[in-house]
């Protein structure tokens, strides 16, 4: 902080006061740099000028930024209606302007007869005398002080005091605006702070979530932990429209899925607009959207905006402490949790629009399978029994009626097999009424027949083989029956093997399966493309298993697979053939 006023000349000028005025001088000047507050310090210049002069009137007048007229007049001695009367504030002009212009102490016995002054406007009270004196701040001109109406003319003692007090101002106000800055410096590091906690919470919150249901409920959570708010809406847009899509807090009342218009509505503006909204009426400012589901006074209203595109509103209700409203560094707190957030969002909607696309990619890719399959086996073997018995229609020698008959029946024969194979393949009944090994065994089978390669499978499910008494899960079942169905195919179809062997193992609560073949192998970016390998790792995903690849070019493929499994009573299973 600033210093004392020290010197010769400061010393001097006390000595020439009197013991009287140097003592309230040092009190006054003790008293003002141990103040803080601007204003405060103001006042008591103006108290401590009136007494140590015996002047009737005080003013201060602080400088604007180019010091070039007044942009604050603070007075003492001049009551609310007289300066009611007296009209606009000074700005500058006249003999205060000279103070400005030429920034040292100045005495007037008379204002009437200075050759600067422009006389007093209508109303203003009489006064004679005057005294000036500025007030430095590191040798800039801040303000000055002036004092009006003394019995008889300011003396020289007069005008030391006030150039003494004026420094002692200086130094005060120095002080405080250090300590305010200091202060403000303070709070701008503590809101960083607390920005950047809230950007890293909600980042380490949700870093490893991908589902968008999880995402938004831990948003809402940390949303109204964060700016202790009562209440926490989240609207996701929708094309014209935002949906709520999760809520967190109190006084919120069936609101989940309610649709609320973007135009006409305060949160569509504050999505459109993409700048926060504080309300101070809740009811009124959403009475076309949600003020009969959230019963709130206050509310701040936040967008989520990702990548310059608002993909929703954040809305808190209803502060929690002394008062409801939201203050500007609650606005600060919750539009930079909002930018991680809607960031989370947007990356969880594209998780969840991409695996929408892929699944939808993985049924059109099954419906073409089983299409070709029908198309190939079944459909074409009907089409030749149908010519078959068009032919037999035309025959009239009974060794060549039977003969067509036979053709016939056996060709109906193979088409049964097939078709059998094609409903063993997309959902068998034996998984349902046996279990998974059978299922497997009976799939292997399948495979072996069908590719004519050598095929080992090894199976010990700790449930089925009788050592606990109850059945996998039926979604369990499913995924050990689908990942190995895709796998065989991938390697019937892709790896040009001769020989591959399905071991499946469950140890202390996993069931671990390993698939291998001695085919071609492919590379890595070939496993990110996919053969198949995509809808394997989703399944597997859906029962919070582990998926891993291990292939090369020309040393064949390990896939391995891990899947929890928890207990599932037996009542709930289905019933065995």
């Amino acid at each position: 902080m600033t210093s004392p006023p020290e010197g010769a000349s400061r010393d001097r000028a006390l000595l020439n006061l009197g013991e009287e005025r140097m003592r309230r001088l040092l009190e006054t000047g003790r008293s003002l740099v141990s103040d803080f507050d601007t204003d405060s310090i103001l006042a008591a210049v103006l108290e401590t000028a009136r007494e140590l002069t015996g002047a009737r009137y005080a003013a201060f007048g602080v400088l604007d930024d180019d010091r070039r007229e007044l942009s604050r007049f603070l007075t003492l001695g001049i009551d609310a209606a007289t300066q009611q009367a007296i009209g606009a504030l000074p700005r500058g002009r006249g003999i205060l302007g000279l103070l400005i212009d030429d920034p040292r102490p100045l005495r007037v016995s008379d204002i009437g007869t200075h050759p600067r002054s422009y006389g007093l406007p209508h109303g203003h009270p009489p006064m004679r005398s005057f005294l000036g004196v500025p007030v430095i701040l590191r040798g800039v001109a801040w303000g000055n002080l002036y004092l009006a109406e003394k019995d008889g003319d300011f003396d020289a003692a007069d005008e030391q005091a006030m150039v003494v007090l004026a420094e002692w101002a200086a130094t005060a106000i120095e002080n405080a605006r250090l300590s305010q800055s200091e202060s403000a410096q303070r709070r701008e590091l503590e809101r960083t702070v607390r920005t950047l906690e809230a950007t890293t919470e909600i980042t380490h919150a949700i870093g490893a979530e991908t589902q968008l249901d999880r995402v938004l409920e831990l948003i809402a959570k940390r949303a109204r932990a964060l700016v202790e708010a009562g209440s926490i809406l989240i609207l996701l847009r929708d094309n014209h429209e935002l949906v709520v899509a999760a809520a967190a807090g109190r006084s919120i009342y069936g609101v989940l899925g309610t649709r609320v218009p973007i135009n006409g509505s305060a949160s569509g503006a504050v999505l459109r607009g993409q700048q926060p909204e504080h309300l101070a009426d809740v009811r009124a400012r959403l009475r076309f959207d949600l003020a009969d589901r959230v019963d709130a006074e206050t509310g701040l209203l936040v967008p989520l905006i990702y990548q310059g595109r608002s993909v929703g509103v954040l809305e808190a209700f209803d502060r929690l402490g002394d008062s409801l409203d939201f203050s500007l560094e609650d606005e600060h707190l919750l539009q930079a949790f909002a930018a991680s957030a809607a960031t989370a969002v947007a990356t969880a909607q594209g998780v969840a629009s991409e695996g929408l696309r892929r699944s939808i990619e993985a049924a059109d890719r099954e419906r073409t399978h089983w299409a070709r399959e029908l198309h190939d086996e079944t459909l074409q073997s009907l089409a030749a029994l149908k010519i078959g018995l068009a032919a037999a229609t035309r025959a009239t020698d009974q060794s060549e009626l039977r003969a067509v008959a036979a053709d016939a029946l056996a060709t109906v024969e193979e088409s049964i097999s097939a078709l059998r194979n094609i409903i063993s393949d997309l959902r068998p009944p034996v998984l349902d009424a046996v279990g998974t090994a059978a299922a497997l065994e009976s799939l292997v089978e399948r495979v072996r027949t069908r590719a004519n390669m050598t095929i080992n499978l090894q199976i010990d499910l700790a449930r089925e083989a009788g050592r606990t008494p109850e059945r996998h899960p039926p979604a369990l079942e499913d995924t050990i029956y689908r990942v190995v169905q895709e796998a065989l195919t991938n390697i019937v179809k892709h790896a040009c093997a001769t020989t591959a062997a399905v071991t499946i193992a469950e140890v202390d609560g996993v069931v671990a399966i390993e698939i291998r073949d001695d085919g071609d192998g492919f590379d890595h970016e070939a496993i990110a493309a996919g053969f198949g390998l995509i809808g394997m790792r989703e399944r597997v995903q859906l029962v919070q298993g582990a998926f891993t690849v291990d292939s090369g070019r020309g040393s064949g493929t390990t896939i391995r697979i891990e899947l929890p499994c928890p207990r599932q009573p037996e009542a709930q299973m289905p019933p065995a053939a």
